[in-house]
C-alpha cells in the first residue's frame, strides 16, 4: 500500500472529494436542507431525553457532522443525537447523583469523549468484527424496549407531572402517583402536538398528492411537520401566556456557536462512565453500521466497517469538544438523507452549517416553546422502533432466538438499558457458545445411482452395518470436542460388526487444539475397539494445520478426498487402504 494511499484510507475525503461536481453539490445542498429541517427539533428534543439543556442537542449536531464528512466512508449516513444513545446517555449520567446541571453537562461532555476515544482505539485496531456478537434478535429486542422506555419517560412531559425513573414499572409506578397532578393546558397541547405529528407521518403528504403538489416539494413538507409544530405550540404558548399557565417551556436558549471545551480527566469519573462508554459504543456502532450498509448497498456502494469506527470515534470526540453528548449514525434522518439524494458527506458539513445558523439566529425564537412539543415529537420518532412481531417470528422460527429476545426486552424494561445490553452482549455470546457446543452431526448413507450422500433419518439411502459414515455439520473447537467424543462412541457402542468410522468433514473450517486432542482420544479409543477411525473431505487450511500435528501419523484409518471414494474403498470385497491426502 503506497503512502497515499494509506492517507486516503484513514481520511476517505479524500477519495471522493477529488471528483466532486457542481451537480453534485447541487444534491447534497438540497439533501442538507431537508435534514437540517428535520435535524433540528429533534437535536433539542432528544438532548431533553438526556436530560440536557435543549442547546446542547444543537451543540452535538455540528462538529460532529463535519468530522464523520472528513473521516466516514458512508455517502449518506447522517450523524448526530439519536434516540437510544440520548436514553442510555441519560441513564449513564442520572446514577452518578450530579448536584448541578454544569456538572451533568460535563459528565456527558466526559462520556462522549470516552466514547470517541474507544470507537476510534477499535478502528486503528481494526476491531469491527467485535460487532457480531451482537446478535440481531438481541438488537431488535434491546431497540423495541428502548423504544417503549423512551416513549413512557416522555408521557411526563405530556402530562405535565414530574414523575422519574429508569425501568418501566418505576416510571409507571410514578406516572399513577402523580396523574392528579396533570395539567390539562399542557396535556392538550402535547396530545394536539403528537397527533399532528402522526397524521404528517401517514396522512400529508397522501394529501399533498392530491392537491397536485410536486413529489419533492410534498416530502419536504412531510419532513417539516416537527418544524410546524415547533411553530404553532410556541405561538400558542407566547400569545396565550401558557407558561403561566403550569406549562413547561424551554425557556432561554443561549445564542451563538458552540463553546470549544476540554471534558474532564478526572479518574474517579472516567471509571464511573468507562463501562457506560463502551456500551454506547457497541450499540451506536451496529445501529450506524446496519443502516450505512443497507444504504450503501441500494446504490451498489461499499462502506469499511474499521474505518467507521474512526469516523464515529473522531464525531463524538468533536461533540465532546464542542459541548455535545455521545452522538451515532441515525435511521431516519440517514433513510431522509437517502432520499433527499445526498451523493458525498458533504451533505452532512452543509447539514452542519445550517445547524450553526440556527444556532446563532433562531435560539431566542424558542423560548417560548412547549417541552410537551419535544416530548411529542420524540414519542412520534420512537414508537417506529418498538416492534415487537420480532417475538412472533422469533418464536415460530427458533425458541432459543425467541428466548434471546424476550429476555433482553424483558431486563432492558425492567432493569435498565445498561443492564439490558449487558444482557445482550452475555446471550448473544452465551448463544453462539450454546448452539455451536452442540453441533449437528448426521450419519449418512449414499443415494442410491449417486456419489451423493445424506442423513438416513431424511432420504432413502445405502448403509452397511460395518462402516459407520457421520458428517460433522460445525467447526471442530474446544467448546464441542467433547461432544463429538460421546457422539462417536455412543454410536459405535451397538450390536453391528463395526470396523470402520468415516468423519465427513466438509462443513468443518477449523480444528483447534482442544478439539485435536479429542480427536486424538477418539482415534485411541477406537483403536483399542479395532475399529478404523478414517476422515473424507477434509478442507485445505484443516489439513495443512493437522500435518503441523503427529495426529496424521497416529490415525488408524485414511484421509479420504471424497466421502464417496471412502464409500467405495471401505466397502469393496477386498481393501488395500493407503494413506490419501487432499
Amino acid at each position: 500500500m503506497t503512502d497515499r494511499s494509506k492517507i486516503a484510507r484513514y481520511f476517505p475525503i479524500l477519495a471522493w472529494g477529488r471528483t466532486y461536481t457542481r451537480p453534485t453539490l447541487e444534491a447534497d445542498l438540497l439533501a442538507a436542507v431537508i435534514v437540517t429541517i428535520m435535524l433540528i427539533p429533534q437535536s433539542l428534543a432528544y438532548a431533553l431525553l438526556a436530560g440536557l439543556p435543549p442547546e446542547v442537542g444543537l451543540y452535538a449536531s455540528i462538529l460532529p457532522l463535519v468530522a464523520y464528512a472528513i473521516f466516514g466512508t458512508s455517502r449518506v449516513l447522517a450523524v448526530g443525537p439519536v434516540a437510544v444513545v440520548s436514553l442510555m446517555t441519560a441513564a449513564a449520567v442520572g446514577t452518578l447523583n450530579l448536584d448541578s446541571t454544569t456538572d451533568y453537562i460535563a459528565a456527558a461532555v466526559a462520556l462522549a469523549f470516552i466514547s470517541g476515544v474507544i470507537l476510534t482505539g477499535m478502528g486503528l485496531l481494526r476491531l469491527g468484527f467485535l460487532a457480531n456478537f451482537l446478535s440481531h434478535p438481541v438488537i431488535a429486542g434491546f431497540i423495541t424496549a428502548s423504544g417503549i422506555l423512551i416513549a413512557t419517560s416522555q408521557l411526563k412531559h405530556i402530562f405535565g407531572v414530574s414523575a422519574h425513573g429508569h425501568t418501566l414499572p418505576e416510571l409507571l409506578i410514578s406516572l399513577i402517583a402523580h396523574l392528579p397532578e396533570i395539567n390539562l393546558y399542557t396535556l392538550l397541547l402535547g396530545g394536539a402536538a403528537m397527533g399532528f405529528l402522526f397524521w404528517t407521518r401517514k396522512g400529508l403528504k397522501p394529501l399533498l398528492a392530491r392537491l397536485g403538489v410536486p413529489a419533492r416539494l410534498a416530502d419536504v413538507l412531510t419532513k417539516a411537520g416537527p418544524v410546524a409544530a415547533v411553530a404553532a405550540t410556541t405561538l400558542a404558548a407566547y400569545a396565550f401566556d401558557l407558561g403561566d399557565k403550569g406549562v413547561a417551556i424551554v425557556g432561554e436558549v443561549p445564542t451563538g456557536l458552540p463553546p470549544l471545551t476540554l471534558p474532564s480527566f478526572t479518574p474517579g469519573l472516567w471509571s464511573d462512565l468507562f463501562l457506560a462508554a463502551l456500551l454506547i459504543s457497541i450499540i451506536g456502532f451496529v445501529e450506524s453500521v446496519s443502516v450505512a450498509q443497507t444504504l450503501a448497498a441500494k446504490r451498489r456502494q461499499r462502506i469499511d466497517p474499521d474505518q467507521e469506527l474512526i469516523g464515529l470515534g473522531t464525531s463524538n470526540i468533536a461533540s465532546a469538544l464542542s459541548g455535545g453528548y455521545p452522538v451515532t449514525g441515525g435511521f431516519a434522518r440517514s433513510v431522509v438523507n437517502f432520499d433527499a439524494g445526498a451523493q458525498t458527506p458533504a451533505a452532512g458539513a452543509f447539514t452542519a452549517i445550517g445547524i450553526a445558523l440556527a444556532a446563532m439566529f433562531l435560539t431566542p425564537l424558542l423560548f417560548f416553546l412547549p417541552k410537551a412539543t419535544l416530548a411529542a415529537t420524540i414519542i412520534v420518532a420512537v414508537l417506529s422502533l418498538v416492534d415487537l412481531s420480532i417475538l412472533r417470528h422469533a418464536w415460530g422460527y427458533s425458541r432459543v432466538d425467541f428466548a434471546a429476545v424476550a429476555t433482553t426486552i424483558a431486563l432492558t424494561l425492567g432493569l435498565g438499558v445498561e443492564v439490558g445490553v449487558s444482557a445482550g452482549v452475555v446471550l448473544s455470546i452465551g448463544l453462539h457458545l450454546y448452539k455451536t457446543s452442540r453441533p449437528h452431526v448426521a450419519e449418512v448413507g449414499l443415494v442410491p445411482g449417486t456419489q451423493h450422500f445424506r442423513n438416513i433419518l431424511r432420504h432413502t439411502v445405502k448403509t452397511t452395518p460395518h462402516l459407520v459414515s457421520l458428517r460433522i455439520d460445525e467447526s471442530l473447537y474446544f467448546a464441542n470436542a467433547r461432544y463429538l467424543e460421546d457422539y462417536v462412541y455412543d454410536r459405535v457402542v451397538c450390536d453391528q460388526p463395526i470396523t470402520d468410522v468415516v468423519l465427513m468433514a466438509s462443513a468443518v473450517n477449523e480444528i483447534d487444539l482442544s478439539a485435536l486432542e479429542s480427536l486424538e482420544a477418539i482415534n485411541t479409543r477406537l483403536k483399542e475397539m479395532n475399529i478404523r477411525l478414517h476422515f473424507s473431505e477434509v478442507k485445505g487450511p484443516v489439513m495443512d494445520r493437522l500435518k503441523r500435528s503427529h495426529f496424521l501419523e497416529e490415525l488408524s484409518g485414511d484421509i479420504f478426498l471424497s466421502q464417496y471414494d471412502a464409500w467405495d474403498r471401505l466397502t469393496a470385497p477386498t481393501e488395500a487402504p493407503s494413506k490419501i491426502t487432499a
